[in-house]
């Protein structure tokens, strides 16, 4: 691969990951409220064993990791929603 599609390459990669750390820092919360009062209502999973995966993190690092998995989401969904090849 030349440089200059090196280059766009990570160019595109780096502004997918900008833009799914946008689209799950935003939607963490609501989407996490919602997952957990679902997981409430129909499983009977407290808050705290939603929020720590059952007790296995502390609170803080359950946030991360579901802001990870919120942001794995992102990253995939605007991988298929932005093209490559864009003409500009």
């Amino acid at each position: 691969m030349s440089g200059h599609g090196t280059r766009s390459v990570w160019g595109f990669i780096a502004q997918l990951m900008m833009k799914a750390a946008i689209v799950a820092t935003l939607l963490w919360l609501p989407v996490g409220t919602l997952l957990a009062w679902l997981c409430f209502a129909v499983l009977g999973i407290s808050l705290h064993a939603f929020v720590t995966f059952g007790g296995e993190l502390n609170g803080l690092q359950g946030l991360l990791a579901w802001w990870a998995l919120g942001f794995l989401a992102a990253f995939v969904y605007s991988a298929f929603l932005l093209p490559l090849d864009r003409k500009e």
